[in-house]
């Protein structure tokens, strides 16, 4: 059964066209996917559903008013709020019960006799409904889908302002996994989980009898919770029946047929307007040119195919470093309490290491710490005396109603408009997005933005904190090659094992 039609779904960002007339059908129990490049409009397209935004035109009806979880990674919290009050919120109406209850018992012995038996029977109904809501398990339950997750049971004492931007979307989504509502709309839920954590989460929608819908670049994770992919092609949104590997298949077939068609519909267009170009003067002929006319005015034109935007990333060597980059000795962690037992390394020219660990392990405060950021509880580390360090942080901070246009313009203002959408198309960045507002993009957008606004900037250590979250696989494939090829030295905060093995020479893992 059908629980949610869309039809006619037409949307514009400014001036670009995101969606027009598109139609589909989501049913039932269906565990599906949406996929596509970085600014195609995956993270658009949930916005919507879940009526976060309006469409220009069209219809979006949830069937028989589906209860819909959105997950929504840069939600914003009460910082002051404990995470256990956070999370224990989902199950206020039983904890409502529970004190109903309680008061029935404790009315007892103010009650007349006559009404014992009826307060009883009303407190062992209610007991007997929080019993079949599981509500004496809670705790457990919650247990169990915050460390499925990589959290610790320690973090439901701490304030939400305390969590890294990692164990924060892990509370968000922990709490929308528990609600159980009748669809989840989770936009890149994978980010900030490493992979025994992934294969947590892949269990568990496995196992979920519901609806979800799920945006991810990650293959690997979509290989193996999708039955239905959804597509989004040419301003529409394409459904393919199966799993990745038929949509894989059966979306080069559909695409190449597309193409033809498209190729068809232009030369019978340009066919068409020529004949008109001839004849609507003739006397003989011109009615025949008018109706042919009234026939192309009318004709549902097919959006021109778009080919997926080249990337190139790269990155400037300075002059090269001594042997000993980086130093560390007995360094010690954290905020007010160590994060790790303490660290003793050393990185040396030419390296490429990737620091990986749980999150909320410590591996951002490291990097911060090393970046001078933040004070050492204790220990000692040193650069080499001419290091000179390119920094990408995991949280980007842009001035969110500036444009692309605008940074790279400021950065540059010797170049002209031309020059400027030439840089930023290189990096996938089109005319469009170029104009846009940074608000507007989507977070591979914004990496790629970024890459951008540093192109330029000589380095001889880059020091990378999971650049790969909102990535689509031809910026990734971009960014790897890029790193493959710099001289200088790397260090990387990667979870993603499939993307850091085939660049970095060693590992160091953090673990408390």
């Amino acid at each position: 059964m059908s629980i949610l039609e869309v039809k006619n779904l037409t949307f514009t960002y400014g001036d670009e066209l995101i969606y027009k007339d598109a139609n589909m059908r989501l049913f039932e129990g269906e565990h599906a996917v949406i996929v596509g490049p970085n600014g195609i409009g995956k993270s658009t397209l949930l916005k919507l559903l879940y009526k976060e935004i309006l469409p220009d035109k069209g219809s979006i009806e949830w069937i028989n008013y589906s209860k819909v979880g959105y997950l929504d990674q840069y939600a914003k919290l009460n910082p002051e709020m404990i995470v256990k009050n956070y999370l224990y919120d989902v199950f206020l109406p039983l904890f409502k019960k529970e004190e109903e209850m309680i008061k029935i018992y404790e009315s007892i012995s103010l009650a007349d006799e006559k009404d014992y038996d009826k307060l009883l029977n009303r407190a062992h109904r209610i007991e007997e409904e929080l019993i079949e809501d599981n509500f004496y398990s809670i705790q457990s339950t919650i247990s169990n889908v915050i460390n499925g997750l990589g959290l610790d049971n320690f973090i439901l004492n701490e304030p939400i302002k305390n969590l890294s931007g990692g164990m924060r979307a892990k509370v968000i989504l922990s709490k929308l996994l528990l609600e159980e509502k009748d669809v989840l709309l989770l936009d890149e839920p994978t980010n900030f989980l490493d992979i025994k954590h992934v294969e947590w989460l892949i269990k568990f929608l496995n196992g979920f009898k519901k609806t979800f819908l799920v945006v991810s670049h990650d293959e690997y994770f979509i290989r193996n919770i999708a039955k239905t992919v959804f597509s989004i092609e040419n301003k529409q949104i394409e459904r393919y029946k199966g799993n990745y590997d038929y949509y894989l298949k059966e979306r080069e077939i559909r695409l190449e047929n597309y193409k033809k068609e498209y190729i068809n519909q232009q030369k019978f267009i340009e066919k068409t307007e020529e004949f008109i170009r001839k004849n609507i003067v003739r006397a003989s002929t011109s009615k025949m040119a008018q109706s042919r006319r009234k026939m192309l005015q009318k004709l549902p034109r097919l959006a021109k195919p778009i080919s997926e935007r080249q990337i190139k990333i790269r990155f400037i060597n300075d002059t090269p470093t001594g042997r000993d980059v980086l130093k560390v000795q007995n360094l010690i962690i954290g905020y007010d309490e160590p994060l790790v037992e303490p660290l003793t390394f050393k990185i040396t020219k030419g390296d490429k290491v990737v620091i990986t660990g749980k999150n909320g392990v410590g591996k951002s405060t490291l990097i911060k710490t090393i970046l001078y950021q933040l004070n050492p509880i204790e220990g000692n580390f040193e650069w080499i005396q001419n290091v000179s360090i390119l920094y990408f942080e995991q949280l980007m901070d842009f001035d969110e109603e500036s444009t692309p246009f605008e940074y790279v313009h400021f950065q540059h203002q010797d170049y002209d408009r031309k020059t400027i959408f030439g840089i930023l198309a290189s990096y996938g960045i089109d005319h469009e997005m170029c104009l846009r507002k940074i608000k507007t993009l989507s977070g591979g957008e914004k990496m790629k933005l970024k890459f951008a606004l540093n192109r330029n900037v000589k380095s001889n250590c880059l020091i990378l904190d999971e650049p790969t979250s909102h990535l689509d696989k031809l910026a990734k494939e971009a960014l790897k090659e890029a790193l493959i090829e710099y001289q200088g030295t790397v260090i990387l905060v990667s979870h993603e094992a499939s993307f850091y093995e085939d660049i970095c020479d060693y590992e160091i893992h953090l673990s408390n």
